[in-house]
Formats: structure tokens, sequence, C-alpha cells
């Protein structure tokens, strides 16, 4: 499916993924703009990239190709596309949306961009890597950008499965940046909040499926919420090992809360797409405390914000928006680029508090104050002392 409007004035080594916290699934509509949030922190990590927006000096023809599922997820493939329509409207170009409905589909939705002549195009999720770089390479007058990508490749800038990444992507596809963010920073910035107000010292986490960005997320949110009580109980399940389910099915992201709750979690984080907003919805029904990712999900779901405590957020829409304009004056940079609280504005961290403001007493926010500076300037590391793996090792 496609959408498209006219703007008024803006590990590709990781192919055998998607997109961390995974699209919806189903037909698409005009996506919703999102309300923009005050978040009360944001965390970060070394090395950081620039996100604020830069002069644009030419207009564009900028493409999206969404990853499986529908545009109005409410999360990953909603805020992709609209910062790049946002930066469509920015530099007087126009904008385009490719919703892909299956993963065979990857490559002939960005040829249709490459055949109509766009200027760049926006893939997102991990999944597309391969084919992002595959083009990249044979069409060198067009900008790539890869939301959650971090570009592998060899020598000679093919995709490299075997994950030995020889070849420098920078160098070698300079018409292409994969984007990253470092999501176990605000992942462990919600364990604070969720190791605070817990009252049973159990607190769980469902995420969809084994990719790199889902277990950032739930190691960062269990290191920090150990931080505030060692013996708190985390628990932890995937929704399925296919990420075309794992991500879609809000009906057993309901079943695994409940589940949860039945074992006295009282605080749920949902790292898994249109999975999660079932999982938030049990925890309503429940009247306990859910914490959601990637936007802020008190604003993308106002029926289930009153008990949305806060939500892990990559800053999708302002970082999105920034790198495509950033193709317009000159400052865009290929390669792997990662995004984080040390990035101007912060790419990553906690969304407001909204309704449950009254929760985070002056202490629970002093200690999220003091971890996010300790992820700004590196001294705290959010994959410590359990490992940002699915083993923990």
């Amino acid at each position: 499916m496609r959408k498209s409007s006219l703007g008024l004035t803006l590990f590709s080594g990781l192919a055998i993924l998607v997109a961390a916290c995974g699209p919806g699934t189903g037909a698409s509509q005009t996506p919703a703009s999102q309300a923009p949030s005050t978040a009360p922190a944001s965390a970060g990590g070394s090395a950081p990239a620039s996100v604020a927006p830069s002069t644009a000096t030419k207009a564009l023809k900028i493409g999206v190709v969404t990853d499986v599922g529908q545009l109005e997820d409410k999360s990953f493939n909603q805020s992709s596309n609209e910062g790049a329509k946002a930066a469509a409207a920015a530099v007087g170009g126009t904008h385009d949306v490719i919703v892909t409905q299956a993963i065979s589909d990857y490559g002939a939705n960005i040829q249709t961009f490459i055949d109509k002549g766009f200027d760049v195009i926006v893939t997102v999720g991990f999944l597309i890597g391969t084919d992002t770089t595959k083009a990249a390479k044979a069409n060198p007058n067009i900008k790539f950008i890869g939301v959650d990508q971090g570009i592998c490749v060899d020598a000679n800038a093919e995709p490299d499965p075997t994950f030995a990444c020889a070849g420098d992507a920078a160098t070698l596809l300079p018409n292409y940046q994969g984007i990253v963010f470092a999501e176990a920073q605000p992942g462990y910035l919600a364990g604070i909040v969720a190791g605070s107000i817990t009252k049973s010292a159990t607190i769980g986490a469902v995420g969809g499926t084994n990719v790199p960005a889902v277990v950032n997320y739930w190691r960062g949110y269990e290191n920090g919420a150990k931080s505030i009580n060692p013996a708190i109980k985390v628990l932890y399940q995937e929704t399925d090992p296919d990420p075309s389910k794992g991500f879609n099915d809000p009906t057993k992201g309901r079943a695994i809360a409940e589940q949860f709750l039945g074992q006295k979690a009282d605080v749920i984080f949902q790292i898994a797409g249109l999975t999660g907003q079932g999982v938030l919805e049990a925890v309503c029904n429940a009247k306990s405390h859910g914490i959601g990712v990637d936007v802020d999900q008190a604003v993308s779901l106002p029926n289930l914000a009153p008990c949305i405590v806060t939500s892990a957020e990559k800053k999708l829409v302002d970082t999105v928006k920034a790198v495509v304009m950033s193709t317009a004056d000159g400052t865009f940079k290929p390669g792997t680029v990662a995004y984080n609280a040390a990035s101007t504005p912060p790419a990553v961290g906690l969304s407001d508090y909204h309704d449950n403001a009254a929760l985070i007493t002056p202490d629970i926010q002093a200690k999220v104050d003091a971890a996010l500076a300790g992820l700004k300037d590196g001294s705290l590391d959010p994959c410590a002392p359990i490992k940002c793996t699915v083993d923990g090792k």
C-alpha cells in the first residue's frame, strides 16, 4: 500500500532481524500526528551524533519504505514516516510512503522509488538492511537512510552474512547512513522507575522476538531495576521467534501480561510493537502500571494513558527528520551512526509521566537524573552487571 503527500515548503548485516519493537499488521490509513512529549529525562552514551536540524537548501523527493505491517502502528513505522514527512515539508519537497506487506517485497518497494527518481529513500527496520545496502551500492547518487540498521559490509560493499564487517561502510557507501539507537539506556531509566514504584518487588517485560534492540531494552530495564533493589524479580517472555508474529499479536501479548500479573508483577514494560498494545491493555484492566516503548505511548494510545507511567523512547520523529534534512545541506554522515542522549537534541530517553506524575517522587526523579548524567558521560554502563545478551553472559 502507498500513501503520498506534498510538503508545503522536508545493521544491513543484521538482515535476519526486524525493526526493534516492530510494526503492526493490516491495512494502513493516513497517519495521525504525534503530539510532542515533555521528557523528564533522556539517556545517552559515547560518541553521539548530533540530530539538530540544519538549514536545508534543496527541495527533495523523499520516499519511505516501512517494515512489514501497518503504517499507523503507534510506534516505529509511523514515527519514522512522520519524521521524513516533516523533513519534506521543511525543505519544500515531496513525500511518499510504501507500506510493506511482505518481507519479500522489500527490494521491489525500494526499486519503485529508485525508478521514480527519488533523492532520498528511508527504509525502516533491521530486516530491510540487506536490500538497502544493495540498493545503495547500485545507486550512488541516491541517499539512503536505514532506521535501526547497523551497516555491515565486506570489502566489496556487499552485505556480509558472516558479520565480519571487514569493509568500511562509510567509505564504500558514502550515500548510506544506518541510524542506531542506544536502547539499553532508556531501558535502564525505565527500570529505575519500575524498581522504584513496584510494591511486590516483581516486575515484568514482554518482548516481541529475539532481536538486539529488544534485548537491549530488556537488559537495560533489568539492570536499572536491580540498581534500586538487587533482589527484585524480573519476569520476561518473548512473544514469538517469528518477527512477523512476535510484533503483531496483541492477543498473545495480553495473555503473557495476564500471566505475569498472576505472578504478582505490578509493573510491566512492553517491548513488542502492536503485541505490546495487548500488554498495556491487560495492565490497564488490572489497574496496574505499564511502561511503553519507542514513542510516548500515553500520547499514541490515549485510552491507555491512565496506566502508562512513562515510555522508553527513541526520538524517532526528530532524528529521522534531522538526518533526512542533512542530505539537503551537505552535512549528511555515511556509515553506522549512533544516536543517544548526548546527541543534540537527545535522541533517546523517557517520556513525560502524564497522568502518573504523582508516582514519581523527588527521590525517584533524583535517581533517574543521576543515572542520566552517568549515561551521558559514559560513567554508567546500562548493560552491567547483566550483559545485553540473551543469556546475560
